[in-house]
Formats: C-alpha cells, sequence, structure tokens
C-alpha cells in the first residue's frame, strides 16, 4: 500500500481499478496526396469541423442543463475557435500549398499557433492553449473516427492521464468513469471547476503519476484531502466505503432542506437564490430550492449572432423566466458586454486591457439605442412577474443617474407608445469596483437595492487575475481588505434603509455565507448547486452567533486566518 499526496480539484472519493490513458491525437500518418485528392482533403477537414462544433454545442447544452450556464459558458471559446475563419483557411492553405492529408494539416495549425502564443506575454492566451488543443484534438479525432475514451470503458474505473481537456471531462460518463488523476492542473483550471460541477472525485498529483499507478492498480482517491492510496488494504478499503456512504447519506440529507426557507436557527431570514443565464435553467434552479433569481444574465441573447436581438425577442425571453418564476424575485442584470465577451460583427476599441475598458454600464451609457431597447423589454416583462433591474460595473454617482435617466425615457416611450409596462420597478446597481463601495454611501441614496459581485470584487481589488495559475494564490476572498470594502457597503446600505446581497463563489462557500450574513448580508446568490450545502449551515447558526463570529474574523490579518476561523467555528 502507497499514499501520494496530490492536489483535491473537487471533493469525494472514488474507489476503483486504474485505466492509464494516454492521448495519441497528435500521433497522426502524415503523408502527401495526390493533386486530384486535395479537395477530398479539404472536404473531410471541413465535415470533422462541423462535426466537432455539433458534439461541443451538445457538450455544453448538456452542462448547461446538469449545472448551469455559468459553467456551460466554458465551451463559449471553442466555438469561437471552430468559427475563426482564420484558422480554417490556415488549414485549408496547409492542405493545398503543401498536398498534405487533413490531419497533418490540422497539427501543423495547432503548432503554429501554440507557438505564438508561447511568444507573448499575454497570461490569458498561454492559458487558452489548452483550450485549443481540445478543440483541434476533437477535429482530428472526427477525422480519425475514433470514439471516446469513455466509451470504450467497463464501470469503476478512475482515469490517470497527463492531461484532460474540458471537453474529455464532461463527455466522461459517471457510469463507467468514477474519478481523474492529472498530472498537470490547477484548482482555478476549467477541468477543476467542471469536476466540481458534475461532482467527480478528481486529483493533480505529481509528474510522473502515469509512471507511478499502473493499468488494472486498485486505488482509492480522497479529492477532499487530496491523497492517493495505491494497492490499500482491505481494511482500508472497507473504511472509505464507510466514508462514501456517509457522502450519500449526506447529500439526501441536504436534499431534504429544498422546501424549507434559508433562515437563520432563530429565525433570521436570508434570501438564498440562484444565478442563470438562460430560461431553460430555472428548473435546475427550482430543483435545489432557490428562493428567486439573483442574478440573471441577459448576454446570452447577444451573442454568437450576426444581429442585435430586437425588443420583442428580448421580451419574450425574460417573461419566460417570470412565467416559470411565479411571482419569486428576480434580478435582471443589464447588459454586461465587454471584458471577455463581445457582440458579433460589432466594431470594438482594440484595448490595452479590456476588463477595465468599454464594458458593462460604460458600453450601454454610449449606446443608448441598445440599452433603452433591452430597458423596453424588461418593463414590458415586468408586468407578468416580480422584476428588479440592476446596472453592472458602476464606478461613480453620475453613471448612476444617467442610467436612471434612460430608464425613465423606455418607461415615457412606453406609455407614449400605449403598450403595456411596469410604471414602478425597484432598481440596483453591483458593487464590483472598488471605488463603487467607497462611495457606496453616495449611491445608496441613488438605488432600492446593492449586489455585491464577489468575483470581480475580489479580482480589482486585489489585481489578481483569478484565472492565470500563477498568481491564483493570491485569489482571496477572505482578505481583509475586501471584507472591509463588503463590510461598508452593506453597513451604508442599512443607513440609507437599503438592503444588500451577495453574488459570486463567496457566496456559494457555506463558511464564507454564514460570514456575509453575520455581516449584514439579506441575500446570497450563487450556482443552484451549491444553495442547499449554504442553507443546511445557516439553519443551525444563530443570527447573533453569526453577528459575534463576523466581528471577531474583521480582526485576523489574512485571508488563511480567517478561513481557518471560519472552518473551525461553523464545523
Amino acid at each position: 500500500m502507497k499514499k501520494i499526496k496530490g492536489i483535491g480539484l473537487s471533493s469525494g472519493i472514488a474507489i476503483g481499478k486504474v485505466w492509464v490513458w494516454e492521448s495519441d491525437f497528435l500521433k497522426v500518418p502524415e503523408y502527401t496526396v495526390a493533386r486530384n485528392m486535395v479537395e477530398h482533403e479539404i472536404s473531410r477537414f471541413n465535415l470533422a469541423v462541423k462535426e466537432t462544433e455539433k458534439e461541443i454545442i451538445s457538450l455544453q447544452e448538456e452542462l448547461r442543463k446538469n449545472a448551469g450556464n455559468q459553467y456551460a459558458d466554458i465551451f463559449s471559446f471553442h466555438l469561437s475557435l471552430l468559427n475563426d475563419d482564420f484558422l480554417k483557411e490556415k488549414a485549408r492553405d496547409i492542405i493545398i500549398n503543401g498536398r498534405v492529408n487533413a490531419e497533418t494539416a490540422v497539427k501543423r495549425v495547432l503548432e503554429n499557433v501554440i507557438r505564438e502564443f508561447n511568444k507573448s506575454s499575454d497570461d490569458l492566451l498561454k492559458d487558452r492553449r489548452r483550450d485549443l488543443s481540445d478543440v483541434i484534438e476533437k477535429i482530428i479525432s472526427n477525422m480519425k473516427k475514433s470514439s471516446s475514451p469513455a466509451a470504450r470503458r467497463t464501470r469503476d474505473e478512475i482515469v490517470v492521464a497527463r492531461d484532460l481537456a474540458p471537453s474529455q471531462t464532461v463527455s466522461l460518463d459517471k457510469k463507467h468513469i468514477i474519478g481523474f488523476v492529472t498530472e498537470v492542473g490547477s484548482i482555478t483550471s476549467h477541468t477543476a471547476i467542471l469536476a466540481k460541477a458534475l461532482e467527480i472525485p478528481a486529483i493533480v498529483a505529481s509528474d510522473k503519476i502515469t509512471e507511478i499507478l499502473r493499468d488494472g492498480d486498485l486505488i482509492i482517491i480522497d479529492a477532499e484531502a487530496g491523497v492517493i492510496i495505491q494497492n490499500p488494504a482491505p481494511s482500508v478499503i472497507e473504511k472509505y466505503r464507510l466514508r462514501q456512504e456517509k457522502i450519500l447519506s449526506r447529500k439526501k440529507e441536504l436534499s431534504a432542506l429544498k422546501n424549507l426557507s434559508g433562515e437563520t436557527r432563530d429565525g433570521k431570514r436570508v434570501c438564498l437564490q440562484s444565478n442563470i443565464e438562460l430560461p431553460e435553467e430555472i428548473e435546475t434552479s427550482k430543483k435545489y430550492g432557490a428562493e428567486g433569481i439573483g442574478l440573471y444574465r441577459t448576454e446570452y441573447l447577444y451573442l454568437n449572432r450576426k444581429d442585435l436581438p430586437c425588443e420583442e425577442e428580448q421580451f419574450l425571453a425574460y417573461r419566460k423566466v417570470c412565467d416559470r418564476m411565479g411571482g419569486k424575485p428576480i434580478i435582471i442584470r443589464t447588459l454586461d458586454i465587454g471584458g471577455d465577451k463581445f457582440l458579433s460583427d460589432f466594431e470594438y476599441p482594440r484595448e490595452m486591457n479590456p476588463f477595465l475598458g468599454w464594458r458593462g454600464i460604460r458600453f450601454c451609457l454610449e449606446r443608448t439605442d441598445i440599452f433603452k431597447t433591452q430597458l423596453r423589454a424588461i418593463l414590458r416583462a415586468a408586468v407578468s412577474g416580480n422584476l428588479r433591474i440592476m446596472f453592472p460595473m458602476v464606478s461613480t454617482v453620475e453613471e448612476v443617474l444617467m442610467a436612471k435617466e434612460i430608464l425613465s425615457e423606455a418607461r415615457d416611450s412606453l406609455r407614449k407608445d400605449n403598450i403595456p409596462h411596469c410604471e414602478k420597478i425597484e432598481t440596483g446597481i453591483m458593487i464590483e469596483i472598488p471605488s463603487a463601495a467607497l462611495i457606496s454611501d453616495k449611491l445608496a441614496g441613488e438605488v432600492n437595492f446593492f449586489s455585491i459581485g464577489s468575483n470581480d470584487l475580489v479580482q480589482y481589488t486585489l489585481a489578481v487575475d483569478r484565472g492565470n495559475a500563477r498568481i491564483s494564490h493570491l485569489y482571496q476572498p477572505c482578505h481583509p481588505s475586501v471584507l472591509k470594502l463588503i463590510k461598508m457597503t452593506i453597513d451604508n446600505g442599512i443607513r440609507a434603509g437599503i438592503w444588500t446581497g451577495i453574488c459570486g463563489e463567496m457566496a456559494s462557500i457555506p463558511e464564507i455565507a454564514c460570514l456575509l450574513v453575520g455581516l449584514g448580508a439579506e441575500e446570497l446568490s450563487m450556482a443552484p448547486v451549491a444553495i442547499p450545502s449554504v442553507k443546511e449551515k445557516l439553519r443551525r447558526m444563530e443570527g447573533q452567533e453569526l453577528k459575534n463570529l463576523a466581528a471577531e474574523a474583521m480582526l485576523f490579518n489574512n485571508h488563511e486566518e480567517v478561513l481557518g476561523f471560519l472552518q473551525k467555528k461553523i464545523r
């Protein structure tokens, strides 16, 4: 028996036989083709691209249904690559000019692009290499007509590989593949995010793990502890079997909380809501007991198309969500284009740092035609449900005043057109920039609520790109500076008589969620799958207990101290 230490990417325990999987997609035969076969090779390539696009769309839809759109969005970059004319033209040029087979051409495209990525100092581009390889691998696999590795396996097997791409992770059939171990990866990688969403136990181990673990070895992976046990003794297997049963029992306990309200033991109400992007995600939200929609992202209506959505299309989409939520509150975030999401066929200025550029409310206040169309659609849909409007990326009071003026103009135009609409609708802003938190006392007088976008607030406060593996350890939600900004915002909201919610990953971590409620947050919005565990923790605590907990947590000096304190106290 041998213990191997790694890093847990998700949680859970898996016990099964090893299958060491080696990707051979780049081991393709390279040969020249006759002139009269060039068109045939181009046709093979075009067909493989179309098949790959269908497969990725299918994976995206499956993931959207099972885990939510924020996870399905991971494949947006894959689809953008497949629709990139430059990459397709490069492959065709290589086939024509080099008279080589299609597989060779695609392999050369990958090598050339990765060579360019390596020259760049842009960490985001470097991080995209795995996604690019994922796309190319699927194209080549479709030309070779090779099947998914999971389709060839029996049950109770654990994949051990150098790396797994996002599409490979989603394709794992949990009836056959019960966990995986890789040599490379990080807790912030797309593969790690998907492993959590799909509840697949996963660990990143040493560079030599594919040599240490052999085909057929019986292993246990404890993803929470980040431990692999090779060829365990029967007594150890029995111990972990019992732990598996406890985990299953725990899941059943949490599912029993579905219809209970989010509140502390002494009755302090906390509204637990979900983040969604598509109307189809409503059923997932209901499944996990969401009490409303705390963040309805609207960008999906604008992306991957050659035109802008008209008012009627938007109205029908928003009304659909209202109808399905049956009167529960829904916060619609107005268009948050920019950063890493851009409208198709739309001219954008080239920006050195798009995440600090023309995006969110800044874009809408310049393109008032687009903004007003969306606001008219929201006001019309609000007749059918409990809709609220939230403006993103706010940094000044002037932006809020301008946005409210355009909202008033949209209302006046509907009145003039004699179209049914909601005359009074609550408006709020996202607090995701430090400047907004610092002037939250002034902003509070202009809105009905605050929603703290914790992901961006952490990123902007600490100047950390959490997608950059080299500095991801500096992405610290419980850093004292972040907690001070959150507390300041909530306190200023309370003084002005408005409520404050939190959306993002902080709200989805039970111990941190308890801290946020202790600081005064009245609403938490998160991925639907996280709601039961947060609800369970809150229902075991008392309101005053959480206040005391929060007050003590504010005294610590760093993220690790705060998180360790919370985990100790709340468990």
